[in-house]
């Protein structure tokens, strides 16, 4: 026994033991009813690391009675979804309830693995309960989303970690016999970082301080002098990936240096792809940036390009630099404004029919019925310019792009409407 981790001894067995979550199953939680009443949606359980998912998936199938089929999408393949299936076909006989196939991590999954599950959730050969740390709305298919409920766990608080620290010591089978005081909670509540399994290790692995037949009092230097060289949470597979990565490009869009050298420090001594930081920072550079001031492209891309020749610990000065020039530069976004506003248009209006005048004209049959014709070649003109039509009929008065408030583009709006006089006329 004593060779299980206290976290898995501690898993409830039911919802009355189940701690957080009241939104879903508390009294009036709408997943409470649900195995009350003996029927369940297939479902996807959308929330950050050791907020109980796996475990609400385990005690959902126990109350129902129902057969429990487990695949992990780090390491299961469209065969082994078929025979999982297969196996659960042959267990919904004489109108017993579905088996549940719990997917954990199920945003790993690719677009064909998730389709092979379509038929057999459509047809109820199983009931699918999904467990994803990131946004089911961009990681699972729509066809699958459709076909379910998305049911959000919110990260565990204060209180319930206490709840879950004291239930530990009097209920585990282990630690009731021992006299075991938590004279503060303050350095395991900080060490999980809102995570039940790593608040229960942390526990466990301060309470392996003492002998067995010795007082134990935690406290928090007790706490931080077991848990040695723990890094400031930060969970790149997870939830807070995105949180802080976002946080980052936020702060270099409101043109906070401080802010973005603090978030940029979190993910690098939270051990994030340098690599991904820079991709970010091209992205925010062209997207926040823009022609506001154009060479903040040309630096990101720089930097990327270095920081793999050069790697760690040295990289950190290089994206340091490149984000607080980010951040610190003037902002403009109406490139990105203007391929937004296009693509609506296109969505819109369809395949709209390119002017004759511009069309290529490879052969005599296309020249003969005016494809190229009364085109005219810039260059041949004054100032390598001469008013024309490039839009399909219907769009030729659209403004898609706009320049935006600042130095460089204001010289942008001047030279267009020098040149196209009013049809550019910001």
């Amino acid at each position: 026994m004593m060779n299980i981790p206290l976290a898995e001894r501690m898993r409830p067995k039911k919802l009355e033991d189940y701690i957080g979550q009241e939104h879903l199953v508390g009294p009036d939680g709408v997943l409470k009813k649900s195995v009350d009443s003996g029927r369940m949606p297939s479902l996807i359980l959308w929330g950050p690391p050791g907020t109980g998912k796996t475990t609400l998936a385990q005690i959902i199938a126990t109350s129902l009675n129902r057969p429990f089929h487990v695949l992990s999408a780090i390491n299961s393949g469209v065969k082994d979804i078929r025979e999982t299936i297969d196996k659960a076909r042959k267990q919904n006989f004489f109108g017993s309830p579905n088996p549940i196939l719990f997917i954990d991590e199920i945003h790993r999954f690719s677009k064909s693995q998730q389709d092979s599950l379509l038929n057999a959730v459509e047809k109820g050969i199983v009931t699918l309960i999904g467990a994803t740390t990131e946004n089911p709305s961009f990681e699972v298919i729509p066809a699958l989303l459709s076909r379910g409920q998305v049911y959000i766990l919110e990260q565990l608080t204060k209180e319930n970690l206490m709840a879950i620290a004291d239930q530990a010591i009097e209920k585990d089978e282990y630690l009731k016999t021992r006299n075991i005081t938590i004279s503060s909670y303050k350095a395991l509540i900080r060490i999980s970082g809102g995570d039940a399994r790593k608040l229960l290790n942390a526990l466990e692995i301060s309470i392996d301080q003492f002998s067995k037949d010795e007082e134990v009092v935690i406290t928090d230097e007790i706490v931080n002098g077991a848990i040695q060289n723990n890094l400031s949470r930060y969970d790149k597979s997870g939830e807070q990936h995105y949180d802080i990565i976002s946080a980052f490009i936020k702060s270099i869009r409101g043109s906070d240096p401080n802010a973005t050298t603090y978030y940029l420090a979190r993910m690098l001594e939270g051990g994030e792809d340098i690599k991904f930081i820079c991709r970010r920072m091209m992205i925010a550079a062209s997207e926040d940036i823009g022609l506001a001031n154009p060479n903040a492209l040309l630096l990101a891309t720089s930097c990327f390009q270095a920081v793999q020749a050069i790697g760690l610990p040295e990289s950190r000065i290089l994206m340091s630099q490149t984000a607080v020039y980010l951040a610190t530069s003037p902002k403009s976004n109406s490139t990105y404004e203007a391929i937004a506003k296009a693509q609506a248009e296109v969505r819109e209006t369809g395949d709209l029919p390119v002017p004759l005048g511009i069309r290529n004209a490879p052969t005599k049959l296309m020249k003969s019925i005016g494809y190229g014709a009364d085109y005219k070649y810039a260059h041949g003109y004054e100032n390598n310019f001469t008013i024309m039509n490039f839009l399909p009929e219907g769009l030729t008065e659209q403004n898609f792009y706009k320049p935006g408030n600042n130095p460089q583009e204001n010289r942008i709006a001047e030279r267009l409407k020098s040149l196209w006089k009013d049809k550019y006329d910001f």
